[in-house]
Parts: structure tokens; C-alpha cells; sequence
């Protein structure tokens, strides 16, 4: 089973990786009054080993019907569910459009994982790894495969730099060097700074709208 081919007039499958505590959720609650805002569709899959933590708090939020919002326990690591055998996450998203024909994209959410973590591209169209400044500015250069090989990098915590000694510029010159170009945007997901750039990517990208 595949995920249906993208284009303009197809919901898009759009991936969110990164390490636990980088701020995957804290930036899809950021996007989801954005799209609003534009008046396109949205709905999550979000990925958890045991439990449905992230989807419960989706739900909770009052940014979606939680209805639009389906949970994958993977009951082993995460990228399994996201890369060696995503089927759990493809039926949902096939859940998902089926259900709401409307839709512009479907976010799928990965667990948190470490930096080796990548999306099948069975199961999205295009797919963002999310890294913070608090696991320090040497996270480009171990060229982990999230970080290069990803079609979006996101550096969020931007605040948080000063206080954990980090050198914001070398983090970002570094990663822009090891991705050879591909785009790196930098979020507060705290304060939503920098979301909109994000959406404005994710729309030149891969929305088409």
C-alpha cells in the first residue's frame, strides 16, 4: 500500500519528525490557525510508542475538530511506523481523506526519535524535521540523516539560545552547508515567531495553493 500520489488537486502528506522535546506538536498547533487563517483544510496523524498523548492534546487544544485528528501507537520505535512499515500511518491518512474530501494536507506526526529518524516516501510527499537549540548548535554537523536529508529543517527554541550557549549563526550556516541549500527556517514555537514562514514553505513546496 502506497500513499496517493500528490498533486494540486490531492490532499498532501506532509511529514513532522524530530527528537523528543524538539517542539513537532508545539509547531502543528502553531500551523493549524494558520491554515485556518488561509482558508485550507488540515488534519493529524500523530505516532506515539504506547500511548495517544499527542493526539489527546490535539484534541484538547480547540485548534481542530477532533475528529480530524488520528492516533498510530507504534509499540516499538518510532521510525518503524514512519519509514520500514508504514501502513498503521497510511491507512489513517487514507482514513482521513476518504472522510474529509475537503482537506488540503494531512500532518503526520512522527514519536520523538533520535536524529536518524526519516519518513518513507510511501507515506508522505514531503516531510520536516524539527531540531531545538537547546540540544546544542553542534546538531548540523553530525549530519544526522533528519537534519540533511529532509525537504524542510526547522532550528525552534530560538529564544532559548543565549541561555544554553549556543551560537544561533554558526547553527544555521552549518545546516544550510550540510542540507547543500535546502531551506532551514527558525521558529519560537512559544510565541509562534516564525511560523508563517513556515507556512509559506510548506505552501511554495508542496500545497500548491
Amino acid at each position: 500500500m502506497t500513499a496517493e500520489t500528490h498533486t494540486a488537486a490531492s490532499p498532501a502528506r506532509i511529514g513532522v519528525g524530530g527528537p523528543v522535546g524538539s517542539g513537532k506538536t508545539a509547531l502543528i498547533e502553531r500551523l493549524i490557525p494558520v491554515f485556518d487563517k488561509r482558508n485550507l483544510q488540515v488534519a493529524i496523524v500523530t505516532n506515539d510508542l504506547v500511548t495517544k498523548e499527542d493526539a489527546e492534546r490535539l484534541k484538547r487544544s480547540g485548534l481542530i475538530d477532533p475528529a480530524r485528528v488520528l492516533a498510530v501507537e507504534t509499540g516499538a520505535c518510532p521510525h518503524t511506523a514512519i519509514r520500514e512499515d508504514p501502513t498503521l500511518n497510511i491507512q489513517s491518512a487514507d482514513e482521513l481523506v476518504r472522510s474529509y474530501p475537503d482537506l488540503t494536507a494531512v500532518i503526520i506526526e512522527s514519536g520523538g526519535d533520535n536524529l536518524a529518524s526519516t519518513f518513507s516516501l510511501e507515506l508522505v510527499d514531503y516531510w520536516l524535521f524539527v531540531i531545538d537549540v537547546s540540544g546544542g548548535d553542534d546538531i548540523p554537523r553530525k549530519r544526522g540523516p533528519g537534519v540533511v536529508r529532509a525537504d524542510l529543517v526547522v532550528i525552534n527554541k530560538i529564544d532559548l539560545a543565549p541561555y544554553v550557549d549556543v551560537n544561533l549563526d554558526r547553527m544555521v550556516s552549518e545546516a544550510i552547508e550540510v542540507r547543500d541549500g535546502k531551506p532551514v527556517l527558525l521558529t519560537n514555537c512559544a510565541t509562534g515567531e516564525g511560523v508563517d514562514r513556515v507556512m509559506d514553505q510548506l505552501v511554495h513546496d508542496v500545497l500548491f495553493v
